[in-house]
C-alpha cells in the first residue's frame, strides 16, 4: 500500500491543482518511482489511498496499471484519515475481500529512495518491521530506538540502543489493524503499542532517502535525479 491521501499543504502552491504524488522530479511523477520499484520487486497488486484531487490520481494510476500490467486499487477517503485510519479503510482491498494475515508493505508516498523493496517481501514480523534511517537534518533527535538485536523500541537511548528516524517504509500484519473502528487514526500510537510487546523489528538503511516535504526539497531531488541520469 502506498500512502497518498495527504493534502500536500506544505507543498502549496504546487499542490493547488496537482495531487502531491503526481508532482514531478527527474522527469517522473513521484509515485512512479515507488510503483516501478514495487513492480521490479515482483509486487503485482498495489493499493493507493487518495483524497485531495482524487480523480486526477485515480485516472493516472489506471494508466500506470495498464502500462505495467499491475492491479492498482484506489481507496478514496472523503477527508484524510491519517495513516492508520487509511489502512483500516483499505483492509478489504489489501486482503482481497477475504481476511488473512499475510503481511503487506506500507510505503509513504512523499519520500524518494533507492531502497530495494524486494528485501522486504519475505519479512514475516510479529506485528511490524520498520526500515530506519540515520536522523536527517529536519529530524535530528530521531523517532525510535533500534537495538542491536533488531527490535524497534520507544526512543530511550540506553545500552545497545541508538535513536533513528522511521523512513516511511514498513511491513505490517493486517491483524494489527483489524479490530480498529473506521475513522481518523494516527500510526505512531499503533506502533508504540506493538513496541510495548516487543513485536516490532527493524533494520537500518544507509542508502539514499529523501523526505519530499517542501517545494525546496522537491527541487533539490529534481536536481539530484537529473545529475544521476546524466552521469
Amino acid at each position: 500500500m502506498i500512502l497518498a491521501a495527504g493534502l500536500g499543504t506544505r507543498m502549496r502552491p504546487l499542490t493547488d491543482h496537482t495531487p502531491k504524488p503526481l508532482l514531478r522530479a527527474g522527469g517522473k511523477a513521484l509515485i512512479d518511482y515507488h510503483i516501478e520499484k514495487l513492480a521490479a520487486a515482483g509486487v503485482s497488486d498495489i493499493v493507493v489511498n487518495c483524497s485531495w484531487l482524487a480523480d486526477q490520481l485515480d485516472a493516472y494510476l489506471a494508466g500506470v496499471g495498464r502500462r505495467l500490467g499491475l492491479v492498482i486499487k484506489v481507496s478514496r477517503e472523503q477527508t484524510p484519515l491519517e495513516t492508520a485510519g487509511g489502512v483500516v479503510q483499505a483492509l478489504p482491498l489489501l486482503c482481497d475481500g477475504n481476511f488473512n494475515d499475510e503481511p503487506f508493505l506500507l510505503i509513504n508516498g512523499d519520500i524518494w529512495t533507492d531502497f530495494d523493496f524486494a528485501t522486504l517481501i519475505a519479512k514475516r514480523p510479529d506485528a511490524a518491521h520498520l526500515v530506519m534511517i540515520k536522523n536527517p537534518d529536519h529530524n535530528p533527535l530521531g523517532d525510535f530506538g533500534l537495538s542491536a538485536s533488531g527490535l524497534v523500541t520507544e526512543k530511550t537511548v540506553v545500552g545497545d540502543e541508538a535513536s533513528y528516524t522511521f523512513s516511511g517504509i514498513s511491513v505490517w500484519r493486517p491483524s494489527v489493524f483489524s479490530d480498529f473502528s473506521a475513522g481518523k487514526r494516527a500510526l505512531k500510537p499503533v506502533m508504540q503499542t506493538a513496541m510495548a510487546r516487543a513485536a516490532v523489528s527493524g533494520d537500518l538503511y544507509e542508502g539514499n532517502w529523501w523526505d519530499i516535504g517542501t517545494p525546496e526539497r522537491l527541487a533539490a531531488l529534481d536536481v539530484y535525479l537529473k545529475a544521476q541520469a546524466g552521469s
